[in-house]
């Protein structure tokens, strides 16, 4: 299970930089640090690795977005953080790795977005949560917020108005959180917001 987790850690993070349309068999053995023999026994091609790895990638994110909703005070202080997670990990990505998985790999994108519907029922749960501690606000209806928000956080990886750059990119995925944010909380919630978005959320934009 070793040489596959390796292999699959790998191809995540050549995909997620490089996109999907140029990386190669010999790239990701190389990277990994093995010989393309070794990554043929356990993948006949470039399209199996495509889909296992991007299984693989989006599982370890559930897990990882689990684990902080887990270990925090409130609502408001989970988002937060949810919301700095991707922004460190979005930073990483290259804004045509999910345009290209779409037009190259279908299969592996419908995977992927079906895997996101694990996100929404955690962004649901959330929601709920916070409005009843007082923090968002309590007409919301948690189950269409929380799939709004998983389609807005893929429209930004999309050819759109929005994004033109890489510089772009970083910023309009920042100003989706805070819009979002702010139409969710309440008074209370905003007043917590700001304290946790000055602890967690790093503002600027590495280019």
């Amino acid at each position: 299970m070793e040489i596959l987790e390796k292999i699959l850690s790998t191809s995540a993070e050549l995909f997620a930089q490089y996109g999907f349309k140029t990386i190669t068999m010999d790239d990701i053995s190389r990277r990994a640090g093995i010989s393309k023999k070794t990554l043929y026994q356990h993948y006949s091609n470039k399209e199996e690795v495509v889909n296992e790895s991007i299984a693989w990638y989006k599982n370890q994110m559930t897990a990882q977005c689990h684990g902080i909703l887990g270990g925090a005070a409130n609502a408001v202080e989970a988002m937060v953080k949810i919301i700095a997670f991707f922004d460190a990990n979005h930073r990483n990505i290259n804004p045509t790795a999910m345009i290209e998985l779409n037009k190259f790999y279908p299969d592996a994108f419908r995977t992927f977005r079906k895997l996101i519907e694990e996100d929404v029922e955690m962004m649901k749960a959330n929601i709920e949560q916070g409005i009843q501690e007082g923090y968002y606000r309590p007409e919301l209806d948690a189950d269409l917020m929380a799939r709004y928000r998983m389609e807005t956080s893929l429209l930004v990886f999309q050819p759109n108005l929005m994004v033109n750059d890489r510089a772009k990119f970083i910023q309009v995925l920042m100003d989706v959180n805070e819009h979002f944010m702010y139409g969710l909380m309440t008074v209370r919630g905003i007043e917590l917001y700001k304290e946790y978005k000055t602890k967690y959320i790093n503002t600027k934009i590495a280019i």
